[in-house]
């Protein structure tokens, strides 16, 4: 009897032990910008991610909340500065994050580019890998929601193909797909256009140009530029109060390298001689099965990534759960309807994925 109630003790004692260490497992866990679920949580810091300091702010009501990586597009436009007057109202649910990447805003600032130095995708994916693993930590979650718009679209995908266990789900914003799939489609949609509208001057502009692929960097503004008209069109635009910039972005110097980073990472998006990032975009050639949920969000009138391109994408690919969405008066710029879009995903789509 005695030696049986030894046992069992000992096997409390055992219980007890491995109780009190996974407790503190948890609680070591809960990373050092959320020690308590419930506090809010309000960084905006330099953190060291693929041997450069790049700038990174996290924000929440309450730190448990489910965290959003949100990729800006140009690759150079930040959205740091314009995040409070579009995305403020999600603090209440989400943890947001926003990343200035490589090449660009106050990343770009602190680091300035020497003649060199190249912009590349599997440099940038990995970066975006090495922040997504330090909020996981900082936050105690074990994923991160990951969206994306333009340009980083095509970086989002990369990083949930690379690293599905970070993610709970991709949602693609104004899905690029391939150079040669979007920037013909692009570029047939805009000539057709212009010609219904007998517009002599942008149809001649284009038709200089011939279609794509090109060698000159300067053929993807002229064609930009004529998307931005015809969008414009038939488009509800964002509201003016989004693109002020919050007060703490509104020095001159980071406004020059907010430009400057924009014009640098452009250029090595589009290459000097149509040979950068955007050349070798192919993301079929990744493979079409993805082990996290897709979601999809598309202007019906986006003149830059047509909405047929990232259709038939999203047709082929498989993935746990998917749902394509398709939002009339909407370009490829982000607007009101956009957003709110972007919102009822999380809340009806993605919350409900997060255990």
């Amino acid at each position: 009897g005695s030696r049986a109630s030894m046992h069992i003790s000992k096997l409390k004692f055992i219980a007890t032990l491995l109780a009190m260490c996974s407790i503190a497992s948890a609680a070591s866990a809960a990373g050092s910008a959320c020690p308590d679920a419930k506090l809010p949580v309000d960084q905006a810091q330099f953190v060291s991610i693929g041997a450069i300091e790049q700038w990174v702010t996290i924000k929440g009501a309450r730190c448990g909340n489910p965290a959003i990586l949100f990729l800006h597009g140009g690759p150079g436009n930040t959205m740091s500065p314009y995040a409070d007057a579009i995305y403020g109202a999600w603090e209440k649910e989400f943890t947001l994050v926003q990343w200035d990447q490589r090449g660009a805003g106050r990343t770009y600032g602190r680091n300035p580019p020497t003649e060199d130095s190249m912009l590349t995708l599997e440099q940038m994916s990995a970066d975006g890998i090495a922040l997504a693993e330090y909020l996981a930590s900082q936050l105690g979650q074990k994923k991160i929601i990951l969206i994306g718009g333009s340009w980083g679209s095509i970086l989002g995908v990369h990083m949930v193909k690379s690293r599905p266990d970070l993610f709970h789900a991709w949602v693609g914003v104004s899905q690029l797909v391939s150079y040669r799939d979007n920037e013909i489609a692009s570029y047939s949609k805009v000539l057709d256009l212009a010609r219904a509208a007998k517009d002599a001057a942008t149809v001649a502009a284009l038709e200089a140009l011939g279609p794509p692929p090109w060698t000159n960097p300067r053929n993807f503004g002229v064609l930009r530029r004529a998307t931005r008209v015809y969008e414009g069109k038939v488009s509800k635009p964002a509201p003016a109060t989004w693109w002020v910039g919050d007060s703490d972005y509104t020095s001159a110097q980071m406004q020059k390298d907010y430009t400057d980073g924009e014009d640098y990472s452009f250029l090595q998006f589009v290459g000097f001689k149509g040979n950068g990032m955007f050349s070798r975009v192919d993301l079929p050639s990744l493979g079409l099965e993805f082990k996290v949920p897709v979601f999809m969000i598309h202007g019906a009138q986006d003149l830059v990534a047509t909405p047929d391109v990232a259709k038939r994408y999203f047709d082929d690919l498989t993935a746990p759960a998917k749902h394509f969405v398709l939002l009339q008066d909407t370009g490829h710029d982000p607007n009101q309807a956009l957003i709110d879009a972007e919102l009822e995903i999380m809340r009806k789509h993605v919350r409900p994925l997060i255990r």
